[in-house]
């Protein structure tokens, strides 16, 4: 009995040595690829916002490519939040405020129903730094769509930086809801917060303007 046993284990040692014989028949499984792209975007804003809404499709156009001078495309097709942060600048004197909530809403998924807010005193900033709850729209991915990613209010001057990550697919073209002007096929651009081109939004992204379109 102790024989066969000593018969095993050397069958075992002998195995681990010929990675071929512990060798899949055929190939492991390979998903489809996808573009995906993690970072934190900057942007500064320019008149009050009032609870503004900021849409999936206006997070999906603030990364464009553009197919000609006027036509711009989404570089991804899905978008999440990971983390909203906002600084008000301080008033000497008086106040400032910041108020932020993820109000994404379908039926089941309504998140926590939280406003995160902020109020500056003196030369202190106010100071928001939120993360959508598990169960908000936001939390997850999202394709382009009038829903709210989250309500913003905030004073003129506000510097406002988005965490998302995107996802993209390969042969899909969504074209931007805005059109562009002046662009160089092919190259890609930043919008504002708000999907907008530069000539229009009130959130532009905080870089030298040659990036934006």
């Amino acid at each position: 009995m102790r024989r066969n046993n000593n018969n095993k284990q050397k069958s075992a040692r002998g195995n681990k040595r010929n990675p071929r014989l512990l060798s899949p028949s055929s190939p492991p499984q390979v998903n489809l690829p996808q573009l995906t792209h993690s970072v934190r975007l900057r942007f500064t804003v320019t008149a009050a916002a009032v609870q503004t809404a900021i849409t999936f499709t206006n997070l999906l156009e603030t990364i464009i490519f553009a197919a000609t001078a006027t036509v711009p495309y989404r570089v991804f097709q899905a978008v999440k939040i990971r983390r909203v942060q906002a600084w008000a600048v301080p008033v000497i004197g008086g106040v400032s405020t910041i108020q932020l909530e993820f109000s994404g809403v379908t039926a089941g998924l309504v998140g926590d129903q939280a406003i995160h807010t902020d109020t500056s005193m003196g030369v202190q900033p106010a100071h928001v730094s939120a993360k959508p709850s598990a169960r908000s729209l936001a939390a997850d991915f999202q394709v382009a769509s009038a829903a709210n990613a989250f309500v913003l209010s905030c004073p003129a001057g506000t510097v406002v930086d988005l965490e998302l990550s995107f996802r993209g697919q390969f042969n899909v073209g969504d074209a931007c809801a805005n059109a562009g002007a002046a662009m160089t096929a092919g190259a890609t651009y930043l919008r504002g917060m708000d999907g907008l081109a530069l000539a229009a939004t009130n959130f532009p992204p905080a870089i030298t303007a040659a990036f934006s379109a």
